[in-house]
């Protein structure tokens, strides 16, 4: 089966599946977006959603959280892990969103990636999530299910969003990234896999995949 083929057919099973895949953050606009998914890095999705209710009670734009004091912030995100430096660069963000661009969050992938705490991957969930920009973050569910269905090497979350990006079209990269990310926690874990019962390893794992 050429990969092309393969590719649509996966899509299909993930359009079966998750018809309108929601977004799993929490957030009312792309500020309170940005910091939940910065929160989200080593952290699960479950966790940032139970600690940004409080944080964004008392600060949910950029003008309220650069009056917090960073030692609040990190009250607030102590759960998270890494709450130090995250305190710090909500502070720092929120501030330079404040100076640089008229507090709003800005719809640009260079400008989004200079903000403190924001990499590649927190540029492109905003990008698609609050703005509906095309993108594809990949975290660790979509490189490891990306490699298990022979999609990309797996040699780092870089060239699986080079492979998944020329292999899956445009238009379907803001709802994909979501759709692949609710299953691999369903049915494509890091643990506990079966590939038998699997709706896409059963068909397409990769040769001499065991797990």
């Amino acid at each position: 089966m050429k990969k092309s083929e393969k590719v649509k057919e996966i899509l299909a099973i993930l359009d079966t599946l998750y018809p309108a895949p929601p977004i799993p953050l929490h957030h009312s606009d792309p500020y309170t977006l940005l910091i939940a998914v910065l929160l989200s890095a080593q952290c699960t999705d479950e966790r940032v959603n139970k600690v940004t209710p409080a944080l964004f009670k008392a600060a949910d734009n950029p003008r309220a959280m650069s009056r917090l004091r960073v030692e609040t912030i990190q009250k607030h995100i102590q759960s998270c892990g890494l709450a130090p430096r995250k305190a710090k660069a909500i502070h720092e963000l929120s501030h330079i969103l404040l100076e640089e661009h008229d507090g709003a969050v800005p719809a640009d992938f260079d400008a989004l990636e200079a903000l403190p705490g924001v990499g590649h991957k927190t540029a492109s969930v905003v990008m698609a999530q609050a703005f509906g920009i095309p993108a594809f973050p990949v975290d660790t569910h979509i490189h490891r299910c990306a490699y298990r269905w022979n999609l990309s090497s797996g040699k780092n979350v870089e060239q699986t969003e080079r492979d998944l990006k020329r292999l899956i079209p445009m238009e379907r990269w803001n709802t994909c990234h979501l759709q692949i990310i609710f299953f691999g926690r369903e049915y494509c874990p890091a643990r506990g896999h079966s590939i038998d019962d699997c709706p896409i390893c059963s068909r397409f794992a990769r040769k001499g995949l065991t797990r």
